[in-house]
Protein backbone atom coordinates (compact mmCIF):
# COMPACT_ATOMS: atom_id res chain seq x y z
CA UNK A 1 0.00 0.00 0.00
CA UNK A 2 1.02 3.47 -1.05
CA UNK A 3 2.33 5.63 1.80
CA UNK A 4 1.57 9.29 0.11
CA UNK A 5 -1.13 9.80 -2.62
CA UNK A 6 -1.76 12.47 -4.48
CA UNK A 7 -4.20 15.49 -2.82
CA UNK A 8 -7.45 16.46 -4.94
CA UNK A 9 -6.96 20.48 -6.16
CA UNK A 10 -8.64 22.41 -3.90
CA UNK A 11 -10.22 24.12 -7.11
CA UNK A 12 -10.05 23.75 -10.87
CA UNK A 13 -7.44 24.09 -13.20
CA UNK A 14 -8.65 27.78 -14.09
CA UNK A 15 -9.09 28.92 -10.61
CA UNK A 16 -6.06 31.16 -10.45
CA UNK A 17 -6.41 33.05 -13.66
CA UNK A 18 -5.14 35.14 -15.20
CA UNK A 19 -1.84 34.74 -12.42
CA UNK A 20 -1.63 30.89 -13.92
CA UNK A 21 -3.36 29.69 -16.65
CA UNK A 22 -5.21 26.17 -16.91
CA UNK A 23 -2.74 24.66 -18.18
CA UNK A 24 0.15 24.95 -15.85
CA UNK A 25 -1.92 24.20 -12.82
CA UNK A 26 -2.83 20.92 -15.00
CA UNK A 27 0.63 19.25 -15.50
CA UNK A 28 2.02 20.97 -12.75
CA UNK A 29 -0.18 18.94 -10.37
CA UNK A 30 -1.44 16.51 -12.49
CA UNK A 31 2.44 15.38 -13.54
CA UNK A 32 5.19 17.21 -11.50
CA UNK A 33 3.37 16.75 -7.96
CA UNK A 34 2.45 13.05 -8.94
CA UNK A 35 5.89 12.63 -10.09
CA UNK A 36 7.25 13.69 -6.68
CA UNK A 37 4.51 10.98 -4.59
CA UNK A 38 5.71 8.35 -6.85
CA UNK A 39 9.19 9.09 -5.90
CA UNK A 40 8.54 8.88 -2.15
CA UNK A 41 6.61 5.79 -2.44
CA UNK A 42 9.35 4.23 -4.72
CA UNK A 43 11.58 5.45 -2.53
CA UNK A 44 10.90 3.75 0.42
CA UNK A 45 10.13 0.40 -0.89
CA UNK A 46 14.01 0.43 -2.08
CA UNK A 47 14.84 1.28 1.20
CA UNK A 48 12.84 -1.61 2.81
CA UNK A 49 14.75 -3.82 0.30
CA UNK A 50 17.83 -2.38 1.37
CA UNK A 51 16.91 -3.36 4.93
CA UNK A 52 15.73 -6.66 4.01
CA UNK A 53 19.15 -7.71 2.18
CA UNK A 54 21.09 -6.02 4.16
CA UNK A 55 22.49 -4.02 1.56
CA UNK A 56 23.67 -0.26 2.38
CA UNK A 57 25.26 0.55 -0.94
CA UNK A 58 22.90 2.71 -2.48
CA UNK A 59 22.04 4.66 0.98
CA UNK A 60 23.84 7.77 0.65
CA UNK A 61 21.47 8.48 -2.83
CA UNK A 62 18.02 6.71 -1.09
CA UNK A 63 18.11 8.93 1.54
CA UNK A 64 18.36 12.01 -0.81
CA UNK A 65 16.08 10.88 -2.46
CA UNK A 66 13.64 10.37 0.32
CA UNK A 67 14.31 13.79 1.00
CA UNK A 68 14.11 15.56 -2.08
CA UNK A 69 10.67 13.64 -3.30
CA UNK A 70 9.08 13.80 0.30
CA UNK A 71 9.78 17.23 0.49
CA UNK A 72 8.55 17.94 -2.92
CA UNK A 73 5.17 16.34 -1.87
CA UNK A 74 4.76 18.41 1.19
CA UNK A 75 5.79 22.05 0.10
CA UNK A 76 3.78 21.25 -3.13
CA UNK A 77 0.43 20.15 -0.77
CA UNK A 78 0.92 23.60 1.20
CA UNK A 79 1.60 25.19 -2.59
CA UNK A 80 -2.02 24.56 -3.66
CA UNK A 81 -3.96 25.86 -0.64
CA UNK A 82 -1.94 29.02 -0.28
CA UNK A 83 -3.44 29.74 -3.41
CA UNK A 84 -6.65 31.46 -4.23
CA UNK A 85 -8.89 32.86 -6.93
CA UNK A 86 -10.11 35.63 -4.46
CA UNK A 87 -6.90 36.09 -3.10
CA UNK A 88 -3.80 38.82 -2.89
CA UNK A 89 -3.82 41.85 -0.82
CA UNK A 90 -2.29 42.49 2.39
CA UNK A 91 -3.46 40.73 5.51
CA UNK A 92 -5.49 42.63 7.69
CA UNK A 93 -7.09 41.87 11.30
CA UNK A 94 -10.45 43.37 9.92
CA UNK A 95 -9.84 40.24 7.26
CA UNK A 96 -9.74 37.65 10.40
CA UNK A 97 -5.66 37.32 10.07
CA UNK A 98 -4.68 39.96 12.54
CA UNK A 99 -2.64 37.54 14.15
CA UNK A 100 -0.49 36.49 11.03
CA UNK A 101 -0.31 40.06 10.38
CA UNK A 102 0.76 41.56 13.64
CA UNK A 103 3.51 38.61 13.47
CA UNK A 104 4.52 39.44 10.16
CA UNK A 105 5.12 43.53 10.63
CA UNK A 106 7.01 41.66 14.28
CA UNK A 107 9.43 39.84 12.55
CA UNK A 108 10.24 41.93 9.33
CA UNK A 109 9.45 45.57 10.38
CA UNK A 110 6.68 45.97 8.03
CA UNK A 111 4.50 44.07 5.60
CA UNK A 112 6.20 45.77 2.64
CA UNK A 113 9.63 44.46 4.20
CA UNK A 114 8.46 41.03 4.13
CA UNK A 115 6.92 41.00 0.79
CA UNK A 116 10.32 42.74 -0.31
CA UNK A 117 12.48 39.72 1.13
CA UNK A 118 10.37 36.94 0.41
CA UNK A 119 9.83 37.78 -3.32
CA UNK A 120 13.71 38.42 -4.01
CA UNK A 121 14.22 35.26 -1.76
CA UNK A 122 11.97 33.28 -4.16
CA UNK A 123 13.33 34.75 -7.58
CA UNK A 124 17.34 34.71 -7.14
CA UNK A 125 17.08 31.25 -5.76
CA UNK A 126 19.81 29.38 -8.20
CA UNK A 127 18.38 26.75 -10.24
CA UNK A 128 15.25 25.58 -8.85
CA UNK A 129 13.69 25.97 -5.56
CA UNK A 130 11.34 27.85 -3.72
CA UNK A 131 10.67 30.83 -1.27
CA UNK A 132 9.14 30.06 2.18
CA UNK A 133 7.51 31.79 4.60
CA UNK A 134 8.30 29.58 8.24
CA UNK A 135 7.40 29.81 11.78
CA UNK A 136 10.55 29.45 13.32
CA UNK A 137 9.74 28.38 17.26
CA UNK A 138 12.96 28.08 18.96
CA UNK A 139 12.25 31.77 19.11
CA UNK A 140 8.69 32.49 17.93
CA UNK A 141 9.68 34.20 15.23
CA UNK A 142 8.67 34.24 11.29
CA UNK A 143 11.60 33.97 9.13
CA UNK A 144 12.17 33.62 4.91
CA UNK A 145 14.12 30.93 3.90
CA UNK A 146 15.48 30.60 0.38
CA UNK A 147 14.66 26.43 -0.13
CA UNK A 148 17.38 25.02 -3.16
CA UNK A 149 15.73 21.99 -4.70
CA UNK A 150 12.96 20.60 -2.11
CA UNK A 151 14.63 19.94 0.97
CA UNK A 152 18.06 22.43 1.26
CA UNK A 153 19.14 25.14 3.06
CA UNK A 154 16.06 25.63 5.68
CA UNK A 155 16.56 25.67 9.71
CA UNK A 156 15.72 22.43 11.06
CA UNK A 157 12.51 22.71 13.12
CA UNK A 158 11.03 25.63 11.44
CA UNK A 159 7.53 25.30 9.77
CA UNK A 160 6.78 26.44 6.41
CA UNK A 161 3.36 28.72 6.00
CA UNK A 162 4.18 30.14 2.65
CA UNK A 163 5.31 28.84 -0.04
CA UNK A 164 6.22 30.19 -3.34
CA UNK A 165 7.05 27.42 -6.33
CA UNK A 166 10.25 29.24 -7.99
CA UNK A 167 10.50 25.82 -10.08
CA UNK A 168 10.65 26.45 -14.15
CA UNK A 169 7.88 24.11 -14.46
CA UNK A 170 5.91 26.43 -12.53
CA UNK A 171 5.89 29.29 -14.63
CA UNK A 172 7.60 28.96 -18.22
CA UNK A 173 4.42 28.14 -20.41
CA UNK A 174 2.84 31.41 -19.24
CA UNK A 175 5.96 34.01 -18.40
CA UNK A 176 9.00 31.95 -20.18
CA UNK A 177 12.00 33.14 -18.16
CA UNK A 178 10.86 35.89 -16.46
CA UNK A 179 10.45 34.33 -13.23
CA UNK A 180 10.67 37.72 -11.40
CA UNK A 181 7.07 38.72 -13.15
CA UNK A 182 5.47 35.16 -12.08
CA UNK A 183 6.90 36.19 -8.29
CA UNK A 184 5.51 39.20 -8.64
CA UNK A 185 2.01 38.03 -9.51
CA UNK A 186 1.91 35.24 -7.36
CA UNK A 187 0.85 38.08 -4.68
CA UNK A 188 -2.48 38.63 -6.03
CA UNK A 189 -3.61 34.83 -4.88
CA UNK A 190 -1.92 34.48 -2.02
CA UNK A 191 -4.74 32.72 0.41
CA UNK A 192 -4.18 34.59 3.86
CA UNK A 193 -6.95 32.75 5.51
CA UNK A 194 -4.68 29.62 4.67
CA UNK A 195 -1.32 31.27 6.15
CA UNK A 196 -3.32 32.37 8.85
CA UNK A 197 -4.26 29.16 10.21
CA UNK A 198 -1.03 27.42 9.19
CA UNK A 199 0.41 29.96 11.64
CA UNK A 200 -2.10 29.66 14.20
CA UNK A 201 -0.87 25.69 13.96
CA UNK A 202 2.55 26.07 13.98
CA UNK A 203 2.18 28.20 16.90
CA UNK A 204 0.02 25.99 19.28
CA UNK A 205 2.54 22.65 18.42
CA UNK A 206 5.52 24.49 19.23
CA UNK A 207 5.97 23.24 22.76
CA UNK A 208 5.60 19.55 21.53
CA UNK A 209 8.65 19.98 19.32
CA UNK A 210 11.93 19.49 21.37
CA UNK A 211 13.59 23.24 21.61
CA UNK A 212 17.19 24.01 22.02
CA UNK A 213 17.99 26.34 25.01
Amino acid sequence: MATYTLPELPYDYAALEPVINPQIIELHHDKHHAAYVKGANDTLEQLEEARDKEAWGAINGLQKNLAFHLSGHILHSIYWHNMTGDGGGEPHAADGVGDLADAIAESFGSYAGFKSQLTKAAATTQGSGWGVLAYEPVSGRLIVEQVYDHQGNVGQGSVPILVFDAWEHAFYLQYKNQKVDFIEAMWRVVNWQDVAKRYAAARERADVLLLAP
